[in-house]
């Protein structure tokens, strides 16, 4: 009887400590598809479990010092807590080091032992780790470039549901990278992460059904798509959400809207809502209108490079529309576009030089 029980007991204990062990590998695989908060109040309890040698703990701080988030910036010590939770064979803290490598932060930068240590990770299941080790083999960094090598790999994160490998599995078909080009495919992957929240596959998505590749054509799919990719600060899904308003496509005209997300994604630099938001201001779209503020974003997109923005702020200097008229501002900005191959800056150009009013340097 007492042998029986002692059994019983045993197994239980048995059951109990693989039950544990089992978690902790679930908590494993959760880190290695997720991407911690740490407020500064977590933080404190982090430095304790850390300092006792728990490697999720190490993890979790060690990503919070990397980011800055809830502690001060430390790449030095970030290395050194992913390297603690890295030597206990913890999936994360694998990956984790092989990112600091990767990127050389705290460390002398290798990309060969950045893959050994995404590799090792990957084995485990660490769906971040089988994207880094796939993004290595489609670049060829650490490793001979084998894009069909990336897909097996970016396949078996994106089949546990990590947003991140479904994403860049998707460009895989689109772009025919290590496996037949395949729209239908690449739409299919790109949905699976946009459904989770993520804003550059909703962004794609948006496109797919915009063009009509891979889904049937659909200006209404293209918005609600660009539309939640645009809520999250999706700078790109914001001009083309503001474009669709401007245009009336797929959703009902309205300026209002169209200045609203152009406006969002200008604010943040983006060069094509910059030049939009300018022509808006200057056609008096949604706004009133105001020739200076179609300078102010006009300018701003051309110091960027935007060949149309630099030929309007040249056309502005020139006629001297929301600006003092200035021929050599005017010819600078001409001729920048002109270099570029805008015709109509070209044409301007030449019959200021031909009137002795300016001279076009090259730049």
């Amino acid at each position: 009887m007492v042998g029986a029980l002692r059994a019983i007991a045993g197994g239980l204990l048995a059951g109990l400590l693989v039950s544990g062990a089992v978690r902790g590998q679930d908590e494993a695989l959760d880190r290695c598809r997720d991407y911690p908060k740490i407020p500064a109040e977590r933080a404190a309890i982090l430095e304790a479990a850390a300092e006792r040698g728990d490697p999720a703990a190490q993890y979790d701080l060690a990503y919070a010092l990397v980011k800055g988030e809830g502690v001060a910036q430390d790449d030095e010590r970030a290395f050194r807590l992913f390297r603690n939770a890295a030597e206990q064979g913890y999936g994360p803290g694998l990956n984790g080091l092989g990112t600091m490598y990767s990127q050389g932060r705290g460390v002398v930068q290798d990309d060969a032992r950045a893959v050994e240590l995404y590799r090792r990770a990957a084995k485990q299941g660490c769906a971040k780790a089988q994207v880094n080790l796939g993004e290595a083999y489609r670049l060829g960094r650490g490793v001979a470039e084998d894009k069909s090598e990336a897909v097996l790999w970016y396949r078996r994160a994106a089949e546990q549901g990590f947003a991140q490998a479904q994403y860049v599995l998707g460009g895989s078909y689109h772009f025919g990278w290590g496996v037949a080009q395949d729209d239908g495919k690449a739409v299919f992957w790109w949905r699976r992460a946009a459904e989770q929240g993520h804003a550059d596959a909703q962004r794609n998505l948006g496109i797919m059904h915009h063009e009509g590749k891979g889904v049937a054509q659909d200006g209404g799919r293209a918005v609600l798509w660009w539309r939640r990719a645009a809520e999250q600060g999706h700078a790109e899904a914001q001009r083309k959400l503001g474009a669709m308003h401007y245009m009336g496509k797929g959703v009902a005209q309205d300026d209002g809207e169209a200045v609203l997300w152009t406006g969002r994604a200008a604010e943040q630099g983006h060069v094509g809502a910059q030049f939009n938001l300018g022509i808006m201001h200057y056609e008096g779209r949604g706004v009133a209108q105001d020739d200076g503020k179609a300078v102010l974003w006009w300018r701003r997109a051309a110091k960027q490079g935007h060949v149309n923005a630099q030929a309007q702020l040249g056309f502005m200097y020139d006629r001297g529309r929301g600006v003092a008229r200035d021929p050599a501002a005017a010819a600078k900005w001409l001729c920048r576009a002109a270099e570029r191959g805008h015709s109509r800056a070209q044409d301007r150009l030449d019959e200021l030089i031909a009137g002795g009013q300016a001279a076009c340097r090259k730049m």
